[in-house]
């Protein structure tokens, strides 16, 4: 019998119920971390060993514990990104807005720009302009009322927030004077339509019925925009927004452009960064002249994206892993393009797809380089598998994301490719899925989001928030009752998944997106100390309170990354 002491942990959590996603021991009272590490997962009693004089003891006094979750398409940066421009508020009338626009002209010198937040309540702002009690956007001179000395934007909404269009954003004579738009002024594109008044003026309302902004990027390409700056500076809040609900690693598997990416690694440099984040390269093809030849991808690839070979490149807060790939071409695109570095909202380039061919020759020489591929459209399954055909990628972990319909046939092809999948249930269960219910008709519904038949299938499927909301327990809540907001119906039943599938889809198959799962995603000895101690039991909570859960403490490597006001240091309330 061995009767040397255990070494003393830094820090002990006791008391709890712990749903570890580890096979070896699904359940546990307590944990042990030592530096960024668990050392131990157990009962009370075996834990107790660990204590010494300098372990931090938290009292779990009965609370649940899971592995920290893991988001897959987060868009963690446009919640920071909330905080530039300045809210409107609560606004009821436009004559609220009016007292709002006056309030932040009078802090600013004539001449400055004012730019805010849309109209409406977030984070959908799913009831402008309803919100307003005249029932319609303020126009231009209403604005000038307010701000006379001032340009003014309302900023538009970032579309796929509410997943229904007209996106609307409005400008004051001020403003549009700066952008020179007046009567003669044509539309860039067919989606958006400049508001006129009975002369055929400008009435100072743009419409765009897409989801991507646009005029921000054309028409208003004047007024001031996101800075690197503001967006490295807005990061840490946008991580604590996510950390608030458990969340310690996302997953950026629609892109990032190199601005975003500079953000990353400057708040990085700062030792600032909490929270475990890997971001996939978006190209920007239209800044590399002569770059989409077929016959230039190979050189390419060997000359800038040697770095995304895996394993990726980076550490174990921030790697730059994949490449992003879209056949996709949309003319409105172009059209955003034209601001580019800058992206706005997005975050990713605008000019990151290729004609099929061009796509096809650019996805063979990945798959040569073991260069990893992200797509979030269905259409790229096909592709997927031609190019299979020519270079094996099936122990390459490609990602297939934004999961909307799939047949029984395209299940299997997945799980023949050896792919990896983040589904997206916030839009095609709970905001499209009475749209694509009657899209795909009655003999198709089975079609819709079939997170079951991937996971029977044994194909790895993570969740996602897309930014809105921002916490997994509502993609978790959504696999599980497979509600819609507007119908209350569930959308394709037969496909709904346990509640114990879906903490595993948001723990053990999110670490998979990253080839992480040795490393996080469950709670076992060796394992990083990635956790978060949640308000109440996922497992008991009523079907309706399910994705109300919050976090009440939240560890990245051992280190406390959030703690809810709500408890004291020792886990006990604070009265």
């Amino acid at each position: 019998m061995n009767d040397t002491p255990l070494r003393a942990a830094d820090r002990v959590l006791r008391g709890g119920n712990l749903l570890t996603q580890d096979t070896g021991r699904p359940v546990a009272e307590a944990l042990a971390i030592e530096g960024d590490r668990l050392v131990a997962v157990g009962s009370n009693e075996e834990i107790a060993l660990r204590v010494g004089p300098g372990t931090v003891v938290h009292e779990l006094r009965g609370r649940t514990v899971l592995p920290g979750l893991v988001d897959g398409h987060a868009h963690m940066d446009r919640e920071g990104l909330k905080q530039v421009c300045p809210s409107l508020g609560p606004v009821r009338s436009i004559a609220d807005i009016q007292q709002r626009i006056a309030e932040l002209a009078r802090d600013r010198p004539p001449g400055e720009w004012i730019v805010t937040m849309p109209i409406g309540t977030p984070p959908a702002y799913f009831d402008a302009p309803g919100c307003l009690r005249e029932n319609r956007w303020p126009t231009r001179h209403e604005l000038d009322e307010a701000a006379p000395d001032h340009p003014v934007f309302i900023r538009p909404i970032w579309g796929y927030w509410r997943h229904t269009a007209p996106l609307v954003s409005i400008a004051n004579s001020r403003a549009l004077a700066r952008a020179g738009i007046d009567r003669h002024t044509p539309s860039p594109t067919p989606t958006i339509t400049i508001g006129r008044d009975a002369s055929g003026e400008p009435d100072g309302v743009f419409s765009e019925d897409t989801m991507m902004p646009i005029v921000e990027h054309s028409l208003m390409r004047c007024v001031p925009g996101f800075s690197e700056t503001d967006r490295a500076a807005t990061l840490p809040a946008a991580m604590a927004a996510y950390h608030a609900f458990g969340t310690t690693s996302i997953f950026e598997e629609h892109g990032a452009a190199a601005e975003l990416i500079r953000a990353y690694k400057a708040v990085h440099r700062r030792g600032a960064l909490t929270m475990r984040s890997a971001l996939v390269a978006s190209p920007d093809w239209s800044a590399l002249p002569g770059g989409t030849h077929p016959d230039s991808y190979g050189p390419l690839l060997d000359a800038w994206a040697a770095g995304l070979t895996e394993p990726a490149s980076g550490d174990a807060m921030l790697r730059i892993t994949g490449l992003f790939v879209d056949i996709d071409i949309v003319t409105d695109n172009r059209v955003r393009a034209r601001s580019m570095p800058y992206t706005g909202w997005a975050g990713f380039n605008y000019d990151t797809a290729l004609a099929r061919e061009k796509a096809r020759a650019l996805l063979v020489a990945c798959a040569e380089r073991r260069i990893r591929v992200v797509a979030i459209w269905p259409n790229m399954l096909d592709l997927f598998e031609e190019v299979d055909r020519i270079v094996p990628i099936r122990d390459q972990r490609w990602v297939l994301g934004h999961l909307s319909s799939l047949s029984r046939r395209d299940v299997g092809r997945i799980r023949d490719l050896g792919l990896v999948t983040t589904s997206h249930t916030n839009r095609y269960i709970y905001k499209e899925g009475h749209l694509l219910a009657e899209r795909l008709g009655p003999a198709r519904q089975h079609e819709i989001s079939p997170l079951r038949s991937l996971i029977e299938a044994g194909v790895p499927v993570s969740l996602a928030t897309d930014n809105v909301p921002v916490s997994m327990f509502w993609p978790i809540w959504q696999s599980v009752t497979r509600l819609n907001r507007y119908t209350e119906a569930p959308v394709n039943p037969d496909e709904a998944i346990s509640r114990s599938q879906a903490l595993q889809a948001a723990t053990v198959a999110g670490a998979m997106l990253t080839f992480d799962e040795h490393r996080k995603g469950r709670l076992a000895p060796g394992l990083l100390a990635d956790l978060t101690v949640l308000d109440r039991d996922p497992l008991s909570v009523p079907d309706g309170e399910l994705m109300a859960l919050r976090s009440e403490m939240t560890f990245v490597g051992g280190r406390l990354v959030w703690q809810s006001p709500a408890i004291g240091p020792d886990g006990a309330a604070v009265a």
